[in-house]
């Protein structure tokens, strides 16, 4: 049974990997190259594509670019969600409920729907081709996901902390600095690395608001290498490897938190 279930793993990284090394091994290809060899090794491993994509490609301006709207809005969203599951723990009641419904009701509405009446929206407001924008709506379109999150995690904090901290004088801001937070950072991590995901290789909205070069993020900017009748594989799967580089590291540098918070709550006492 343990050798079944071990093989079964083994055949599933296969099934992972291979592919990723396909691709991996394409980034040191000229085109004429992979098409003739597509799963072999180059002939010679050249870093031009690499080279070539940050200096003929301004890939160095899409990586900016997406790592200013990736960071910020992930960083204001976590701290507005944690400020509302936080007020949705502490008041309770009815008000408590209505308020958390109305984030939950936002989780259900497709990004599609709304993209009519949201480019309306960021056009009168002159947030077209802008970075501020795309972060604005990133933090709109994740925030409910993020509350929903956050607000589940911090119903399992024991409320003796908090009456404790109510006691000895504390204000619901020096509670929520000292207590919520510190206590909430496994669910915070775990959130973050969700978000930083989403926004990071989020495609909908940059394709939607953008069309000046100087603010494109990467996964707009892969788009230029396809083209009607003919793609450059090599230098899309550099980009697409460059694109990965940051979600690899940022999960093995948080892996222990990102395993936290998903079983952080899971057990009570």
């Amino acid at each position: 049974m343990k050798g079944t279930k071990y093989g079964l793993i083994l055949i599933y990284a296969a099934i992972i990997i291979i592919p990723i090394f396909a691709i991996f091994l394409t980034t040191f290809k000229t085109i004429a190259e992979m098409y003739e060899n597509v799963l072999g090794l180059p002939e010679r491993f050249s870093v031009s594509n690499y080279i070539s994509i940050f200096k003929d490609q301004s890939m160095g301006l899409y990586f900016q670019n997406s790592s200013v709207v990736t960071l910020v809005s992930v960083f204001l969203t976590l701290f507005f969600a944690s400020l509302i599951a936080y007020a949705i723990t502490r008041i309770g009641g009815v008000l408590s409920a209505a308020v958390f419904g109305f984030f939950t009701l936002g989780m259900m509405i497709p990004a599609q729907v709304n993209m009519i009446p949201l480019y309306q929206l960021i056009f009168q407001l002159k947030l077209t081709n802008s970075l501020v924008g795309l972060m604005i709506v990133n933090i709109a379109a994740t925030l409910p996901v993020a509350v929903f999150i956050l607000t589940g995690f911090m119903k399992t904090l024991p409320k003796s902390l908090f009456e404790a901290g109510s006691i000895d004088g504390a204000g619901n801001w020096l509670m929520y600095r000292k207590i919520a937070l510190p206590l909430s950072l496994p669910s915070l991590s775990a959130t973050a690395i969700f978000l930083f995901v989403m926004h990071w290789n989020d495609l909908l909205y940059p394709l939607l608001f953008i069309t000046k070069d100087e603010y494109k993020t990467l996964p707009l900017a892969l788009l230029e290498f396809q083209g009607e009748y003919m793609t450059n594989y090599p230098m899309l799967f550099t980009g697409v490897m460059i694109a990965s580089a940051p979600l690899i590291i940022a999960y093995i540098f948080l892996q222990k938190y990102f395993i936290a918070g998903m079983t952080a709550g899971s057990v009570k006492g």
